[in-house]
């Protein structure tokens, strides 16, 4: 089975990244499930508590991100070896990328649970909205060697092409995701606790069932072995020139969700943060879909640069900007047609009915820049694929903060629009940026050919 997958990658790309595209298309829209279904079952616990979990949400973001990162840091390192047809090699990136995860997760946890109650105040969160909060993320933070080795571990499986059984994982947790939330939140009681701790129990759950593939059944295409592990520093930095950005990237998108809330709290206060938080469950449950595209792009350009294929390359990240062009449009199409019916999803109570409308002005504006994410998105994965994440963080950098945040201010402090103008300027400058992507994208692919052929 995983030689098939090695070969898939090292075939033709258009039908590798649509094979790989949609085994992990299908498991990134049920993890994202995780945070909608999280949202729809804290919706009965009130306005306040949808207002704490809203604050937590740039902090997940680092902590997924992180995961999700130096995940596709193994991705790059592996399946160029695979491509170079290097075994050895792929089978000690594995290990190094083990072992990173677990250091990874020690640290990020020990920081995280010290600063979280600063972190949060300095968001705006105070009074009941603070404690709902924190009571949300501790659990979070506890269990971040879950989220860790599960998204880790589905790096390492992309790397070599192995994406359905990842895919089974998920769809069992995320059932058990849906049954646990309501048993932990009403049942035991422990409100918006619950909601976490269910996720960070599915997300464990899922870790395990990979770890045992890759280490104790040894049916994966890379073939490891913990006892004889050696520490090299050059194979380190070969995943974390693209783990480091590729986290990175999740950080100032979450630091860029800090500036958002800060502006949408004077701006909007508590009605305009459960707004924009629930809306945002619906535009990050969208972007998932292109994820899948950029992350299926990683694996075949990282194969396709360590073959030194030029047509190969050019390929994959035509064929996943055409896919992503194409999907991108239907998600924006059904996210502004049916606005009102989604945006009932997180406020279906009497308390949260008024939330409706503002929901809908989010969703039918600010996710218009859904679109051109997706020839974007793909462009952003194809150079972590390549070995350059800088180039991945540089255009995060300049999609969320560098362009938004001042259209952000002159919409809503200029003009006068307010949480309208803030809807805007997301729309505007995540478009332009994922715009721009893409034709650096093409020219960097130019540059490598010519590598190639010297």
């Amino acid at each position: 089975m995983t030689n098939k997958n090695v070969t898939l990658m090292r075939g033709e790309p258009e039908i590798a990244v649509k094979k790989l595209a949609i085994p992990i298309m299908i498991s990134m829209i049920l993890t994202a499930l995780y945070n909608i279904i999280d949202g729809i079952w804290v919706a009965g616990l009130g306005p306040t508590a949808i207002a704490g979990i809203g604050f937590v949400t740039p902090i997940f973001m680092v902590l997924n991100g992180a995961s999700v990162g130096l995940g596709n840091g193994a991705t790059s390192s592996i399946s160029r070896f695979i491509g170079a047809k290097n075994h050895e090699m792929a089978n000690k990136s594995t290990e190094h990328s083990l072992f990173i995860f677990l250091i990874s997760s020690v640290i990020l946890t020990v920081i995280f649970l010290i600063i979280q109650k600063p972190l949060l105040a300095s968001y705006g969160a105070n009074g009941q909205t603070l404690n709902e909060a924190i009571s949300y993320a501790t659990p979070l933070f506890l269990g971040l060697i879950a989220f860790m080795f599960s998204n880790g571990c589905s790096g390492i499986l992309r790397g070599e092409g192995d994406m359905k059984r990842a895919m089974y994982v998920v769809i069992a947790t995320v059932i058990l995701n849906a049954i646990l939330d309501p048993l932990f939140i009403y049942t035991l009681g422990l409100g918006s606790a619950g909601a976490s701790l269910a996720t960070i129990v599915s997300s464990a759950i899922s870790a395990v069932i990979m770890l045992y593939w890759i280490l104790i059944k040894k049916d994966t295409y890379v073939n490891i072995n913990l006892k004889k592990f050696k520490f090299d520093t050059n194979l380190t930095k070969d995943i974390l020139k693209v783990g480091i950005p590729s986290s990175l990237d999740m950080l100032i998108m979450a630091i860029a969700m800090s500036i958002f809330l800060i502006m949408i709290s004077k701006v909007g206060g508590d009605y305009g943060i459960a707004i924009f938080t629930s809306g945002q469950r619906l535009y990050l449950f969208a972007i998932m879909p292109l994820t899948a595209i950029g992350s299926a792009v990683i694996a075949v350009s990282g194969s396709a640069f360590g073959a030194k294929n030029g047509d190969y390359l050019s390929r994959t990240h035509k064929y996943g900007a055409k896919f992503g062009l194409v999907l991108g449009t239907v998600l924006t199409l059904i996210l502004v047609l049916f606005a009102n019916q989604l945006a009932t999803l997180f406020a279906y109570t009497p308390e949260t009915a008024n939330l409706v409308p503002g929901i809908v002005s989010y969703l039918q504006i600010a996710c218009l820049s859904l679109i051109a994410t997706g020839i974007g998105m793909p462009s952003n994965f194809f150079y972590q694929g390549i070995g350059k994440g800088i180039y991945s963080l540089m255009f995060t950098i300049l999609r969320e903060i560098i362009f938004v945040v001042p259209l952000i201010f002159l919409f809503v402090y200029i003009f006068n629009l307010d949480l309208i103008g803030i809807w805007i300027a997301l729309f505007i400058g995540r478009a332009t940026a994922s715009i721009l992507s893409y034709i650096f994208a093409r020219y960097e692919i130019k540059r490598q050919i010519k590598t190639f052929e010297n």
